[in-house]
């Protein structure tokens, strides 16, 4: 029963590991293994909580060791990020790249409040840690891999990684419900625009690998909020 018990935990503790070592990769300006790591935690992330459900052994340790987890992996790994992008702004004062920490900051107070909200059980309200970290740690890729040097233009242009840090921060908090990919007992019509959103997903890492990252983010946003108005009506 003891080992049971720990299922979950291990797969947390896997996110956590995961986590350092993007954060080691990150300040050694090695981007893509960053963003590997984080993309290997945030799938540990959703196992731990697949299995605790799966063995019935949910409990407040784990809530509270996940969201540990998360602070590394989906917290401050993506504020480091997106530190180092705005590091590269050589015409903003030295002090700059700092506002980029505020990525931190909005993810803790995201994920203590996830904690304590009753509300965030089928649904998320405010971006998920693990959406915005994929879509921060993906954008030194897509400069990187982007065929569109307009693109890698604004993506390094000053202005925008200051208005894009300080809107993560915003978004993980907002008072906006956006739809879990957690699936509990499936049924495709309770489950569909999951379904489809997986399939779009896959269809577009398919054809623009990297650079779907941020675009499958933000049409997740744009889904939920596309459905959130369907079913008021």
């Amino acid at each position: 029963m003891f080992i049971k018990k720990q299922i979950p935990n291990l797969f947390t503790l896997a996110n956590l590991f995961s986590g350092c070592l993007a954060l080691f990769y990150t300040f050694q300006e090695s981007f893509v293994f960053a963003f590997f790591f984080v993309a290997l935690g945030i799938f540990f992330d959703f196992f731990d909580g697949f299995f605790a459900r799966l063995l019935k052994v949910e409990s407040p340790l784990g809530l509270q060791l996940d969201s540990l987890a998360d602070m590394v992996t989906s917290g401050v790994v993506p504020g480091f990020v997106m530190y180092f992008m705005m590091s590269q702004v050589s015409e903003f004062p030295i002090y700059f790249p700092f506002l980029g920490m505020i990525i931190i900051l909005g993810s803790a107070y995201r994920l203590a409040k996830f904690n304590i909200d009753t509300r965030q059980t089928d649904a998320f309200i405010g971006l998920p840690t693990p959406a915005n970290a994929l879509f921060i740690c993906s954008l030194p890729l897509v400069i990187t891999e982007s065929p569109w040097p307009i693109l890698v233009e604004i993506l390094q242009n000053g202005y925008f990684l200051a208005f894009t840090a300080v809107l993560s921060a915003y978004m993980l908090n907002a008072e906006i419900a956006l739809f879990s990919l957690k699936i509990k007992g499936f049924t495709f019509k309770k489950y569909q625009l999951q379904v489809y959103f997986l399939l779009f997903s896959l269809v577009c890492i398919f054809t623009l690998k990297v650079l779907a990252v941020p675009f499958i983010i933000l049409n997740y946003v744009l889904w939920s909020l596309i459905d959130g108005k369907l079913i008021k009506r």
